[in-house]
């Protein structure tokens, strides 16, 4: 009657397994698990992907900008210089001494 008892019960490997199995649940799928810092790993990433492109397009808008801003200072004395153009309102004198 014994021997047929302990065939019945599992064996202390399968307790130790099975104990085992519960306490790595948590640690792979709960709160904070492995698969979870995977998930944030990778999301890590991508964010710094996309920061370096956005750091990449916010100097070529600072670079255009700068041109706009000087650009324009610069067009606007070669349209007086170079073509004599004039802005409404503003009158032009031209002084020759004479030689």
């Amino acid at each position: 009657m014994i021997a047929a008892a302990q065939q019945r019960l599992p064996s202390v490997r399968t307790w130790l397994l099975v104990g085992l199995v519960c306490l790595q649940l948590p640690l792979w799928f709960g709160d904070g698990g492995w698969l979870e810092v995977w998930r944030m790993e990778r999301n890590v990433q991508n964010l710094a992907s996309e920061l370096v492109f956005k750091e990449q397009r916010i100097a070529e808008l600072q670079a255009e900008l700068k041109d706009l801003r000087h650009g324009f200072v610069t067009a606007e004395e070669r349209a007086r210089f170079e073509l004599g153009l004039l802005k409404p309102g503003e009158t032009f004198l031209q002084y020759h001494p004479e030689r």
